[in-house]
């Protein structure tokens, strides 16, 4: 197949259309909302043609320039890529949306070249079929965001996009040093050609724990998260909202197309005692970020702490290794994006209402701001785990996977963060709740702001019924094909 549905290369569009969106709201800075809008849909729409294609005609494999591997570069789409490019259409759609009210001025001229151009690496990251173009992607993916992590200007954003910089550059370079072991001990970057060539050695074996530790540290997996809750609660609403939904999963995804792809065969007893490593630094993120998340003051950092928690039920699938533990993380990947952006839009919300997000003072919030938080409480909901949501659907999937397996303490730990995640949500909504004593000057939210938050919430709160058809979708190309169906 050449990758083309009714003549449109939809891959090759996916990452054109926001690149020259970025350029075209550089050259225009005028016209930068508008210009950001028509592209957000123009994608939305890429991504559907590209769901058709995959849908009608399996997995394909877009050639560029009709030079494919291993001379050329090569654009690959599955079910699995096609879950991420969704999850990027639907929160771009939303933030860009969001973004058109929020921002103003000076920093809505740099926001929006900024934000396609992450997108389009976003986006090239999703489709990239060779582990060298992934290190391209991701550093290129690592440069905007830090550099939108710094547009709320001040000490504090420009000291936590520092460190998110430096910690960006040092997860690049461990990543492009297992690159580099792996081509000169296999003679190739394509992964369908390295899943065919890699076995047991101390260099694939070196190159899988240089990667990974890299991959971990831009993912901020407990204890490498260090960075992250500076970074999102520094940064403007609509880049936080980014940043949890989107751009920390872009390094999980490429760590799950290794490990699925390249690595599990590679030697059983490693890979188990690496996807045990990874499950107990998943158990203790989960614990410690729902333990600091409870501890917070302001609420950005809580959501922060609350996105160092939700990250850990991902690495809970390593040791389990089930097709059926894998389809919940996938699920877990769309359900956190859309209720992680409700929230941070939400605590958006009510700091450009009130002027500050300190937790105890927001004493009167539910009278003034009750479509804000209607969506925290229902993205709340999905966070939580449970039912109707698609948070329930993706943690039962591990749940019932854990407890099948024997492997109880999992589930424990499944339970205890859901009991934590209510604890540190409740204890918001109670202040919310609480009667003002005198009502204090506030700003006015414009309502494309409000809705925003709603509809992200809600969709996380409708994901729970389409799980069977959101699953057909995913399983296009078998991404889990390698390991084992209990």
């Amino acid at each position: 197949m050449t990758g083309d549905l009714l003549g449109i290369p939809w891959a090759v569009l996916l990452i054109l259309l926001p690149l020259i969106g970025g350029l075209a709201c550089f050259l225009l800075p005028s016209l930068s909302k508008s210009l950001g809008l028509l592209c957000a849909l123009a994608i939305l729409v890429a991504v559907g043609g590209l769901g058709w294609q995959l849908a009608e005609n399996g997995a394909q494999r877009y050639a560029i320039g009709g030079w494919g591997a291993p001379l050329g570069i090569d654009l690959y789409a599955d079910g699995l890529s096609l879950l991420m490019l969704v999850m990027a259409a639907l929160v771009g759609l939303g933030v860009s949306v969001y973004s058109s009210a929020y921002f103003n001025g000076d920093k809505a001229r740099h926001f929006w070249p900024l934000w396609l151009f992450l997108w389009a690496a976003l986006n090239a990251l999703f489709l990239s079929a060779d582990i060298f173009n992934l290190y391209v992607t991701l550093e290129l993916l690592g440069l905007a965001a830090v550099a939108l992590v710094a547009l709320a200007g001040g000490a504090d954003a420009l000291n936590a996009a520092m460190r998110y910089l430096l910690v960006s550059l040092l997860g690049s370079l461990f990543y492009l040093l297992g690159v580099a072991l792996i081509y000169h001990g296999f003679g190739s970057v394509d992964i369908a050609i390295l899943a065919q060539r890699i076995e047991p050695s101390p260099a694939a074996w070196s190159a899988v724990g240089l990667m990974s530790a890299g991959l971990l540290l831009k993912t901020a997996l407990f204890p490498m998260h260090f960075w992250l809750p500076a970074a999102h609660a520094s940064a403007p609403a609509p880049v936080s909202a980014l940043l949890s939904a989107l751009v920390v999963k872009a390094p999980f995804y490429i760590l799950l197309r290794l490990w699925l792809e390249i690595f599990s065969p590679t030697g059983a007893a490693p890979g188990q005692l690496l996807g045990q490593l990874l499950g107990l630094l998943g158990a203790a993120a989960v614990l410690w970020g729902g333990i600091q998340a409870l501890r917070q003051t302001r609420l950005k950092l809580l959501i922060a702490y609350s996105t160092v928690a939700q990250l850990g039920y991902l690495f809970l699938a390593f040791p389990l290794g089930t097709s059926i533990a894998w389809k919940g993380v996938f699920y877990l990947l769309l359900s956190h994006a859309l209720a992680k952006a409700a929230m941070f839009m939400a605590a958006g919300n009510i700091l450009y209402f009130c002027g500050h997000d300190r937790i105890t003072d927001l004493d009167g919030v539910a009278q003034r701001l009750p479509l804000t938080l209607a969506a925290f409480s229902l993205a709340g909901v999905s966070i939580m785990g449970l039912p109707p949501s698609g948070g329930f659907v993706a943690k039962w999937l591990l749940l019932e996977t854990a407890l099948r397996s024997g492997q109880w303490w999992w589930a424990a730990i499944l339970i205890l963060g859901g009991l934590l995640a209510a604890a540190y949500i409740f204890q918001v909504i109670g202040h919310a709740f609480t009667q003002a004593d005198a009502p204090a000057e506030t700003g006015l939210v414009p309502a494309r702001m409000e809705w925003t938050a709603v509809m992200f919430a809600f969709a996380a709160i409708l994901l729970g019924f389409f799980a069977t058809d959101a699953f057909e979708l995913i399983g296009i190309g078998a991404p889990t094909s390698g390991v084992s169906g209990g």
